[in-house]
């Protein structure tokens, strides 16, 4: 007997099937034949949900940056936290190997995926880098740090986190504790700060 799902329903098991797909196989490696076979539906039912294999990679990235920014903001909004102890735990959520896990993330690193990766990165630093910057102007106001730029240190944290600490298992713990050390070293004199004004609450992250 045929199974009739709802429209939502639908997509998200599109996307569900979708994702594994493209972390087991990659992006490229990938087919919307693939992607029919494993769920079992007609071509025309994909259709209309999604009009290209594009279109569902986008919509999985939309999916997945929704679900990331919708932590970061329950994050930012925790006024009872010390706004650095927001900042920190915001710099954190900025890893996005937890939430698609291990094999997809090796996949997007593959030049053959390169698209997939630079769409997740441009989409997550559209959502992120107003949170970060609304936290470091309150860090601001308060009088913890000092900057001109709040945007433009936000994206530059952004960006360096996002590439530095992407698989930082990889390294052994004496480049890994080097890179964390450093990149809090650097944010402090981005944001003009006491030195080691971070470190306590950020060293353990990563």
């Amino acid at each position: 007997m045929r199974i009739v799902k709802e429209a939502e329903e639908r997509k998200n098991e599109i996307l569900d099937v979708a994702e594994r797909l493209f972390g087991s196989k990659g992006f490229d490696n990938t087919s919307t034949n693939d992607i029919l076979n494993e769920i079992g539906i007609a071509r025309g039912t994909l259709y209309y949900h999604f009009k290209s294999k594009e279109d569902i990679l986008d919509a999985m990235i939309d999916r997945t940056i929704g679900r990331l920014a919708a932590g970061a903001r329950s994050l930012a909004n925790q006024q009872e936290l010390p706004v650095l102890q927001r900042l920190a735990m915001m710099i954190q959520a900025l890893n996005i190997s937890g939430e698609w896990g291990d094999k997809l993330m090796e996949q997007l690193h593959k030049p053959q995926n390169a698209l997939m990766h630079q769409k997740m990165q441009d989409r997550l630093l559209a959502e992120m880098n107003p949170l970060l910057t609304a936290l470091i102007e309150e860090g601001i106001a308060q009088g913890i740090c000092r900057t001109d730029y709040p945007a433009e240190v936000a994206e530059m944290t952004f960006l360096y986190a996002n590439t530095a600490f992407d698989g930082l298992m990889e390294y052994s713990e004496a480049e890994r504790r080097r890179k964390a050390e450093a990149f809090i070293y650097n944010v402090e004199r981005l944001l003009e700060m006491e030195k080691g004004s971070l470190r306590e609450t950020m060293l353990g992250l990563f």
